[in-house]
């Protein structure tokens, strides 16, 4: 994927910078000028599969990560603003490079970002130089660690290797929502509000799935590894999503509306859980599943 990355083309922010990514002794490097000075620095990390965006990472300094201003989107298959720095307006060459994000702020350090796009405890060596225990999304990320597991399987002790790893499959569909939460963003706990007009909220999908009568009323039988499966890429395609409506919903048990009996090609997905897209390249499917009037694809009519 690296190779994606790597262009004689030159990207502009307002008012006047200009950034190339090229690489240079096997790094890649990002090049920005405002016409008179020149701040060359090399990207450190990379955060997201690809499958829509790629943002970077690099460290400034010992209290300070850089966001970078640009993103890799897969759509578009070149650079774009990275969301939210857009409406920031750039006075210097050095405020054009990105945001500055703190190490351990607790509101927004960087530390909570690679907590999410890694594996393990998140540590830092003797000038703040991250640590990640494992980069990527891994299996211990969810089963947690599996020393004691794999020491037990290899051997041969197979049920105390099942009892020693940790299996989302066996919570319930509120415990399954909080894990998946841990980076996906937890429901708002009660008494704090949760502003559905905001479209990149629809991103944080156990936080929308939690306000779904679907997820409400069955009886603990709905969560997020009804559709998806933790082990398996996910799926294109409305079609399967689809299958997993009609389980429930079918001529005998929660039957469908007429409306979506008489349709020639019904599509659930497409009409209950609408894509929203906060910004051009990016889209992401609302879990609040519900009845929407047409053209509205945050909030449901009917709840």
């Amino acid at each position: 994927m690296a190779a994606r990355f790597l262009s004689d083309r030159q990207f502009a922010r307002p008012p006047g910078f200009r950034f190339q990514f090229r690489s240079q002794a096997g790094e890649i490097r990002v090049r920005a000028t405002d016409g008179k000075d020149v701040v060359d620095i090399p990207v450190e990390w990379a955060f997201g599969a690809g499958e829509q965006a790629v943002t970077f990472v690099t460290r400034v300094n010992e209290e300070w990560y850089l966001e970078h201003y640009l993103s890799y989107y897969s759509a578009l298959q070149s650079f774009a603003h990275t969301p939210g720095q857009e409406a920031v307006s750039a006075n210097s060459l050095q405020h054009a490079m990105g945001t500055l994000y703190q190490v351990l702020d607790p509101d927004l350090g960087i530390k909570a970002c690679f907590e999410c796009h890694s594996t393990g405890p998140v540590s830092f060596g003797p000038t703040r130089q991250v640590r990640p225990a494992e980069p990527g999304v891994r299996c211990e990320a969810c089963h947690g660690p599996g020393n004691a597991h794999g020491a037990a399987a290899f051997g041969g002790d197979k049920e105390r290797a099942r009892k020693l790893i940790g299996n989302p499959g066996h919570l319930s569909s509120a415990e399954v929502n909080r894990v998946c939460g841990n980076c996906h963003r937890q429901p708002a706990p009660p008494g704090v509000a949760t502003d559905w007009d905001v479209a990149w909220n629809v991103r944080h999908q156990p936080v929308y799935l939690s306000q779904s009568a679907c997820f409400r009323k069955s009886g603990g039988a709905l969560s997020c590894l009804t559709c998806h499966s933790a082990h398996d890429r996910r799926e294109r395609t409305d079609a399967a999503y689809n299958e997993r409506c009609r389980s429930c919903h079918n001529s005998t048990s929660h039957r469908p509306k007429p409306i979506c009996l008489a349709a020639q090609r019904a599509n659930c997905v497409g009409c209950h859980m609408p894509r929203v897209s906060p910004q051009a390249y990016l889209g992401f499917t609302n879990h609040w599943i519900g009845v929407y009037a047409e053209g509205a694809k945050l909030k449901p009519m009917q709840r």
